[in-house]
């Protein structure tokens, strides 16, 4: 096939995976083609080994069936890179079970890889360690079972522990799963509690799914959402600054779940970091940790806390047989109140 024509057909073949049954002239409408360019393609899919079945008459259309073969793999060189070190990358990460699964599917992937693509691969992964662990495992049955839930649009019902261990059981109408460095998360509506909340997937247990679809509702954006909750909401202080840099240069130091940074609308080179912690103290270190210079927004209670930590900083540099000076070259920045 040609290039465009491949590219259609995996675009088709995505659009398949993505709904359980579409008509003829939506898939032409989604791809840009005719009805007649649509059953050519389907064809193609079915010689590569993929089962679309079509039904006549109203209400027909095409679905993706279950397959019994492994299609051939169409994959360029660097879509064969990037799923190899994926893979690699997913030996260590936090779903249960995936790390074994990954490497089972990188054997098979070396076996219908290129020799040269294959040796590329193996030197790779022969110059690479994978740090276990980091973060809580989660089961992939309830990812799957989550995922399943999103797209049909079906309540869920799951036991949930709070911070404290106190369970407790929850109906929701799930959104999206949002996947962090450490954590997965579910955005969904509380139906008790009548608001959007989000939920740590590796808390959650007796995870079902009911018989009741629901109709979509308007909802916040899931990442935003999710980082919010995660550097705000579970902390007993949350603190804002403006750090004098942009905010690319700023998350460069701060990850997504640790702070939400954003470029400040009214001081051009400024940018407005939002996190949170249970210890003020120790907030007061990670601002003055950053490389930039840091004002203080609020709470009032954060500059105390920095001002305590300044007068005990000074008592070590200025205590017999302590170095003095001035700071140290590489030193990071300070906070301070708003000028």
């Amino acid at each position: 096939m040609a290039d465009g024509t491949t590219q259609r057909v995996l675009r088709l073949l995505t659009l398949l995976q993505q709904r359980r049954a579409w008509t003829g002239p939506e898939l032409a409408g989604e791809l840009g083609v005719t009805d007649r360019c649509v059953r050519r393609d389907v064809e193609r899919l079915r010689d590569l080994g993929y089962p679309v079945h079509a039904s006549q008459g109203v209400g027909g259309g095409y679905r993706l069936g279950a397959g019994q073969a492994l299609p051939p793999l169409l994959l360029d060189d660097d879509e064969a890179i990037a799923t190899a070190v994926s893979l690699r990358m997913a030996a260590g990460g936090t779903v249960a079970g995936a790390g074994e699964a990954a490497l089972r599917t990188l054997a098979k992937l070396d076996q219908v890889m290129p020799p040269r693509l294959g040796a590329e691969v193996r030197a790779l992964h022969g110059a690479t360690d994978t740090l276990v662990g980091g973060g809580p495992e989660v089961e992939g049955e309830v990812l799957m079972t989550l995922a399943r839930a999103c797209r049909d649009a079906v309540r869920l019902r799951f036991r949930y522990a709070a911070r404290d261990g106190r369970a407790t059981e929850r109906t929701v109408e799930p959104v999206r799963m949002v996947a962090t460095a450490r954590r997965w998360y579910l955005m969904a509506f509380d139906v008790d509690r009548d608001d959007w909340r989000t939920f740590r997937l590796d808390r959650m247990s007796d995870v079902r799914p009911t018989t009741w679809r629901f109709e979509p509702r308007e909802h916040p954006d899931p990442a935003t959402f999710v980082q919010d909750a995660v550097v705000a909401a579970p902390y007993r202080h949350v603190a804002r600054a403006h750090v004098h840099a942009a905010a690319e240069a700023v998350l460069e130091h701060v990850p997504p779940q640790v702070g939400a940074v954003v470029d400040d609308p009214d001081r051009p080179g400024w940018s407005l970091l939002t996190t949170g912690g249970d210890d003020l103290e120790r907030l007061a270190v990670h601002l003055a940790w950053l490389p930039y210079d840091v004002e203080v927004i609020g709470p009032d209670a954060l500059r105390d806390a920095a001002g305590r930590l300044g007068e005990r900083l000074g008592a070590l540099v200025t205590s017999p047989g302590s170095l003095t000076g001035s700071r140290h070259a590489g030193s990071p920045g300070r906070a301070s109140s708003p000028r």
